[in-house]
């Protein structure tokens, strides 16, 4: 396999200015029209459904996501990026060969929408890629940040943590329990409000690594195996400044290696990057080829890159035409 051709693409969409005329989730339908009108009428159908106006937009611009990734690296216009599900729902596109030459995946969180892809794995095959497994997960640490305060004020830490305990591996729980507090960094702290901050940065952290290895896998995150997979002492990287990634990124700022293990052996083919972005949001990408390890193993995940919806909506159009 020629995976030095692979491309691994990383993008964000930030839907939170877009469509300020859209009170409610059907304003949508005049304020977003072009971008709604590049839709199937079921993938409308799911946008308009949400009670939410804010998660309408991301879901909008998660459909619209899918298709630009498809188009633009299949070089098919966009009518012809038919998606079908896979044996787990994840959704894929195969060409006329039954060939995928494009994997990809998308997350939203707190109006942002990251999608990762990776295309022309196999070029020796046409480019099929649908030995590459891939994942992307998108978080915000104080979208609920009132909320998790209070929650820990009135409950404690402990419980917060329980709370979830059924999404986390076995010995983690434990670990953010009581691991982080013997940590020099949190030792340091001064404040109770510092305390829970960085408490909940790890938290939000562990999530994140998880819920982006888990999709990688194609399976949900109820998965049966949860309890089986474990981040040991994973590492939450420092928050950002600016509102954006780049290869100037502090070290600090993104994390690579991680002590991963499943029922109980060490993970050893999944390629794992989490970064800032900004001082509140984290990105993290989760790639892996089980055929040939090294190959994922090698590419590296750089900073994801902002798309527009109306960089993508132009594509759409022309390609529509």
């Amino acid at each position: 396999m020629a995976s030095s051709e692979v491309q691994v693409i990383q993008y964000l969409v930030d839907t939170r200015a877009l469509w300020p005329a859209a009170a409610k989730t059907g304003d949508l339908e005049t304020a977003a029209s072009r971008p709604l009108a590049l839709l199937t009428p079921e993938e409308r159908a799911k946008v308009l459904k949400y009670y939410f106006v804010a998660d309408a937009k991301m879901a909008l611009a998660s459909h619209l996501l899918k298709h630009w990734v498809v188009s633009k690296y299949s070089g098919v216009p966009w009518w012809e990026t038919k998606l079908s599900a896979d044996k787990n729902g994840k959704p894929v596109y195969k060409d006329a060969a039954g060939r995928q030459p494009v994997v990809f995946n998308v997350s939203h969180q707190a109006g942002l929408v990251s999608l990762v892809a990776a295309h022309n794995y196999d070029a020796a095959n046409g480019g099929d890629s649908s030995k590459v497994e891939i994942g992307t997960d998108i978080v915000c640490v104080d979208e609920r940040q009132r909320r998790d305060h209070q929650m820990i004020r009135t409950e404690g830490w402990p419980k917060f943590v329980d709370m979830h305990s059924e999404v986390f591996g076995h010995s983690e729980g434990a670990y953010l329990k009581t691991g982080l507090t013997a940590l020099p960094k949190y030792q340091a702290l001064q404040t109770e409000d510092e305390r829970r901050d960085f408490k909940l940065r790890a938290f939000y952290t562990l999530w994140c690594l998880r819920e982006a290895y888990v999709k990688m896998t194609g399976e949900a995150l109820l998965a049966g195996w949860l309890g089986d997979l474990v981040f040991q002492a994973f590492e939450a990287p420092e928050p950002g400044t600016g509102f954006a990634q780049s290869e100037d990124d502090a070290p600090e700022q993104v994390i690579r290696r991680h002590d991963v293990v499943f029922e109980g052996s060490k993970v050893d083919d999944a390629n794992i990057c989490i970064r800032s972005l900004g001082p509140n949001y984290m990105t993290c990408t989760a790639v892996r080829t089980p055929e040939r390890k090294e190959d994922a193993l090698g590419w590296k995940l750089g900073p994801y890159g902002f798309l527009t919806v109306d960089e993508i909506m132009a594509h759409g159009e022309a390609t529509s035409a």
